[in-house]
């Protein structure tokens, strides 16, 4: 293991609810990470997605993808947010999804950068439950400094 959550706290502004990502296992700065999410049925989501039969929501699976893009450009650039950098998720291209996500899965996720310019970030991305292709996209966050207080 290579960070865990109260370590991955320090590169992501998200707190519960929204925090998607449990630990990071695998990191090769500036290039790509590999992070699990945990998921439990006690996730507040699944409470109205769906009761009977719950399923983690596409978005959140996007979202967790974007938290582990996040940390891998934080950590790339020893940047984090208490020092008045975020990352902003500005889109997704190419999504894919193709498996649900349930109650008991470990969530794989992985991201890779394929470009920065200007502060841009572009992220080639990938979801999977063990050996089973959850979703891929390509991820855009853009990199600001905000005021700090």
């Amino acid at each position: 293991m290579l960070m865990n959550v109260e370590e991955i706290k320090d590169y992501l502004p998200q707190r519960y609810p929204f925090l998607l990502v449990d630990r990071v296992v695998q990191l090769e700065l500036g290039k790509s990470i590999v992070c699990y999410k945990n998921v439990t049925v006690n996730e507040p989501f699944f409470n109205g997605h769906f009761p009977s039969q719950p399923i983690m929501p596409g978005v959140l699976i996007i979202e967790a993808l974007a938290q582990a893009a996040g940390v891998l450009g934080f950590k790339s650039q020893e940047k984090k947010p208490k020092d008045g950098y975020l990352y902003y998720f500005v889109g997704a291209d190419d999504v894919r999804l193709r498996r649900p996500v349930v109650p008991g899965d470990q969530l794989t996720l992985q991201a890779e950068i394929i470009a920065n310019k200007r502060g841009i970030y572009k992220f080639a991305c990938r979801a999977s439950v063990g050996d089973e292709l959850v979703g891929t996209m390509i991820i855009m966050c853009a990199e600001r400094k905000v005021d700090v207080n």
